[in-house]
């Protein structure tokens, strides 16, 4: 009997932190011929590289797609998928996986799942049924649903908006978030070894920056001078950034955070990548996560650390109540500053995303549930919770 071939496409080194447990699953199952393909900012040098941290952690890449031009504009970014769907229409026809798993809404999956389409190779989704209203992901996500025939959504009610869509609920398993895995499984690094890992000071205050363009405006950087004013007013505060990310105008974002940083090094900091271990640590050592990121409303509530979620990138996402959201003028960031700094957590339930066995449940579905490429739309007769 042959084994059967399951296939991971990475992107961004945010999404390999998500997977990175359903990897260690899959590959470390000797009944499964486990496959990885890297692409997207993993090729980039100005992303920091990060196939290489793949390579470390013990995995061989099968295949590495290059699509990302020198560029961020919105021209680029849809010729970087007409160059994705290129070469992973020669990709995926060598490798001929069973099934390829895929996370998320980011515009490198869009080729990727046409082509598996396309080649008649059944999709696994993970977190489908999530609305980001700010960005065009939200689009991309739901297209990605109908594409695919296995959903690994993080909630019921996005379970219940991906059977809206018309997919068989047999083909939707609610895991959890991806993320939480991390959280519960891993060592996370204290104060002093970020301190020599980093080389960053600590202050008495200390803020975790994640802030990436908001696709669905005209500017999409237009925001991000409005954030760094708002942080005049705290003195003996440690700032640290991660940079945003490829999508259109994130150059822009980088740079004016660069110049930001420059003005005070002793106690700002910009990243090009951090690593899952290392983000997640500084997350659980920080007094409050800003920006836009989806970590900020999946991840963060599980250390303890109350978000500060600033403009419409995230609208519609479900959120936990330590989540405060923020319009994207500094005197509402400033004040939501304030409002997290409050927050506490012994009153409110955060963990609504899962227990952190999200990788053991999706491993096993895709072991040993029937996969097929195509199913009959399916009448949903219920209403929304």
């Amino acid at each position: 009997m042959e084994k059967r071939k399951i296939c991971i496409v990475t992107g961004s080194r945010a999404e390999y932190g998500l997977l990175s447990p359903l990897i260690k699953k899959v590959h470390g199952d000797p009944d499964l011929e486990f496959q990885l393909v890297v692409t997207g900012s993993h090729l980039s040098y100005e992303h920091g590289l990060t196939y290489k941290v793949i390579e470390e952690d013990g995995y061989v890449i099968n295949e590495k797609v290059e699509m990302l031009l020198s560029s961020d504009t919105s021209t680029a970014i849809s010729k970087s998928i007409g160059i994705g769907t290129i070469g992973f229409s020669e990709v995926l026809n060598r490798l001929q996986p069973d099934v390829i798993v895929l996370l998320g809404d980011r515009y490198e999956l869009l080729s990727i799942a046409s082509v598996a389409l396309v080649q008649k190779i059944p999709i696994a989704h993970i977190h489908g049924g999530e609305t980001t209203l700010g960005a065009y992901d939200d689009a991309i996500r739901h297209a990605i649903t109908k594409m695919a025939t296995i959903h690994f959504p993080s909630s019921d009610l996005h379970k219940e908006r991906i059977i809206q869509m018309g997919e068989n609920p047999e083909s939707v398993f609610v895991v959890g978030a991806a993320g939480i895995d991390n959280i519960k499984n891993m060592d996370l690094l204290n104060k002093e070894d970020l301190a020599v890992e980093l080389g960053i000071n600590w202050s008495d205050q200390v803020f975790v920056v994640a802030y990436h363009p908001e696709t669905m405006k005209k500017d999409p950087a237009s925001s991000i001078v409005e954030l760094l004013n708002a942080f005049d007013d705290y003195e003996n505060t440690t700032i640290i950034f991660t940079k945003a990310n490829s999508d259109e105008n994130g150059r822009k974002i980088n740079q004016a955070i660069s110049n930001f940083v420059n003005e005070s090094p002793d106690n700002r900091y910009l990243f090009d990548s951090l690593g899952q271990l290392r983000y997640l640590s500084v997350l659980k050592e920080a007094d409050v996560v800003l920006g836009n990121s989806s970590s900020a409303l999946l991840e963060a509530p599980y250390l303890s650390t109350a978000s500060v979620n600033i403009g419409e990138r995230q609208k519609g996402r479900q959120r936990p109540p330590s989540v405060i959201d923020s319009q994207d003028d500094s005197e509402s960031i400033k004040g939501a500053i304030s409002d997290a700094l409050l927050f506490d957590f012994a009153e409110s339930n955060v963990e609504i995303f899962g227990d952190g066995t999200s990788a053991v449940k999706m491993w096993e579905v895709l072991k040993d549930n029937p996969l097929i490429i195509n199913q009959p739309f399916y009448e949903y007769k219920g209403g929304l919770s």
